[in-house]
């Protein structure tokens, strides 16, 4: 093994509980780890997805005015569920289903503009 034992994702926010309480609806998961507005990590299949909320000192690194140019893209089993799901969590995607050749996706953000694709892959039978 190499160096690098693990890996994770991490989104900083000072909104923290407000995007923890976004992922926890919208993974449909309880983080696995949690200390109340300061950070929380989730595992979805191998990803670890960390929220946390940087230091006073550190705030002005994290409040960019541009949007995040990385996207956490989430593989899902049927699409129109997830667009509904969404939706009723207030978050509806922008613009319409895109047809590439792995399969259907759809662009949304979260609360704090951090950009998500929801993906459903092409399957063998033609779905």
């Amino acid at each position: 093994m190499g160096i690098i034992k693990d890996a994770l994702v991490t989104l900083a926010s000072v909104n923290n509980e407000d995007l923890v309480n976004f992922y926890t609806q919208l993974l449909e998961i309880k983080p696995r780890t949690i200390i109340p507005n300061i950070y929380a990590e989730f595992q979805v299949s191998g990803l670890k997805l960390g929220i946390f909320k940087p230091k006073k000192t550190n705030e002005s690194e994290f409040e960019a005015s541009t949007k995040s140019q990385i996207s956490l893209c989430l593989e899902v089993s049927n699409l129109e569920d997830a667009i509904a799901h969404l939706q009723a969590l207030g978050y509806p995607p922008h613009g319409d289903i895109s047809i590439a050749s792995h399969g259907r996706e759809i662009y949304a953000y979260d609360p704090d503009g951090n950009r998500l694709i929801l993906h459903q892959a092409v399957t063998g039978n033609g779905e």
